[in-house]
């Protein structure tokens, strides 16, 4: 599996507002382009789009958690 890292320092989002369905999860194809996050950064919502095509193997952040520029965000295989 190849991971998707952070390309920036936020709070990451799995969804796009609370209640709503997870953009992604474990189990999911996934396309090139696909959002699979947002991350907050300076009030901004920032989508982080898969730059890999294949299965979401595994998420390894939390619903509003904060990460790290380079922090790896799910597993795609």
């Amino acid at each position: 599996p190849r991971s998707i890292k952070s390309p920036m320092v936020g709070t990451v989002y799995l969804q796009s507002e609370p209640g709503a369905n997870a953009f992604v999860k474990e189990g999911d194809q996934v396309k090139i382009g696909q959002t699979l996050v947002i991350i907050e950064a300076m009030k901004t919502m920032n989508p982080i789009e898969s730059t890999l095509q294949g299965k979401v193997k595994k998420v390894l952040v939390q619903n509003e958690q904060a990460v790290e520029f380079g922090q790896p965000l799910m597993l795609i295989e």
